[in-house]
C-alpha cells in the first residue's frame, strides 16, 4: 500500500496570495471573535472601555491644554472635538501596531500545529482594534455633531483616514510581530517607541504650529500625521495639506512593503522558534 506524504510549505515569493488568504477566510472571524471576547471577558464595563478612554483622555488634555495653560493651538474646530478625533485615530493605529507586534507569540501554540497562512494572525488583531475603534466612533460623531456639523466629505476623507492608518499598523505590525517572534527585545521597546511616536503625531497640537518647514515635513513621515489632516478636513472645512499627506502615504507604502518582505521572509521558521 502507497503512503502518500504531503509538505505543506508557504507560498514563494515575497507577495500576498489573496487566493490562500480567502480560502481560510473564516479564520479572521475566528481569531478576530476570540480575542474580542478574551478582551473583554470578566469585564464589568465590557465594550464600555473602548469608549470610556478617549473620552477620559479628551477631558483631560481639554483640562490641561485648554482650560489651566490656555494655549491658544488656532484650530478651526473646537479643542475637545479636535483632541478626541486625535485621540481615537491615534488609538486605532497603537492598538493594531501592539497587538499585531505580539499576536504571533500569543498564537504560538496554534502555529506549531497546523498551517494555514500566517498573516492571518497579524491581521486579524488589526481587526478586533478596528471593532473598539467603531465604538468610539459612534461617540465620536454624537460629541461632535453637538458642537458643529459635519460637512459631507466625510464619506470621502473619514474612509480614506482609516484606510492609511490601517495601512500603516499592517505595516508596521507585519514587522514587529515577525521581529518579536526571533528577537524578544521588541516586545519590550514597542511600547516606549510608541509613546515617542504619539508625541511625533498630531494629535493634541496641530502641525500648523510648527513653525520649521523642515521639522513640520519631518514629521510629516509619520503616517499618522497623514491620516489626522484627511479625518479632520471635514471637521474644519479645510482642505487637507496634500503634500504631508502624500509624504505620510508614501511612508506608509514603505512599512507595507517592508513589513510583508520581513514577514514573508521569515514566516516559514515560525513554527520552529515561536
Amino acid at each position: 500500500m502507497e503512503h502518500t506524504e504531503t509538505t505543506i510549505k508557504p507560498p514563494a515569493g515575497i507577495t500576498i496570495n489573496f487566493k490562500e488568504l480567502w480560502q481560510f477566510r473564516e479564520l479572521f472571524y475566528f481569531f478576530t471573535w476570540r480575542d474580542i471576547k478574551v478582551k473583554y471577558k470578566q469585564t464589568f464595563l465590557g465594550i464600555a472601555w473602548a469608549i470610556l478612554q478617549p473620552l477620559a483622555f479628551m477631558l483631560l488634555f481639554t483640562f490641561i491644554f485648554s482650560k489651566t495653560l490656555k494655549l491658544d493651538f488656532s484650530v478651526a474646530i473646537p479643542y475637545p472635538v479636535f483632541v478626541l478625533s486625535g485621540i481615537i485615530v491615534w488609538n486605532l493605529f497603537n492598538a493594531s501596531v501592539s497587538h499585531a507586534g505580539e499576536s504571533m507569540i500569543q498564537n504560538a501554540a496554534i502555529i506549531k500545529k497546523i498551517y494555514f497562512p500566517r498573516l492571518i494572525i497579524p491581521t486579524s488583531a488589526l481587526l478586533v482594534s478596528l471593532f473598539d475603534f467603531f465604538m468610539a466612533f459612534i461617540i465620536f460623531l454624537a460629541i461632535t455633531f453637538c458642537y458643529q456639523p459635519i460637512q459631507w466629505t466625510a464619506l470621502v476623507y473619514f474612509p480614506a483616514a482609516i484606510l492609511l492608518c490601517l495601512l500603516a499598523a499592517f505595516g508596521a505590525g507585519s514587522f514587529l510581530s515577525a521581529l518579536n517572534v526571533k528577537y524578544r527585545d521588541f516586545r519590550y521597546a514597542v511600547p516606549f517607541l510608541l509613546q515617542l511616536l504619539f508625541f511625533a503625531s498630531q494629535v493634541i497640537y496641530p502641525v500648523n504650529v510648527i513653525k520649521n518647514t523642515q521639522l513640520k515635513y519631518l514629521l510629516a513621515l509619520n503616517p499618522v500625521n497623514g491620516a489626522l489632516e484627511l479625518f479632520r478636513a471635514p471637521l474644519t472645512g479645510l482642505a487637507p495639506d496634500m503634500l504631508l499627506v502624500s509624504i505620510s502615504i508614501s511612508t506608509t507604502l514603505l512599512l507595507c512593503v517592508a513589513g510583508i518582505i520581513y514577514f514573508r521572509k521569515t514566516e516559514s521558521y515560525f513554527a520552529d522558534i515561536a
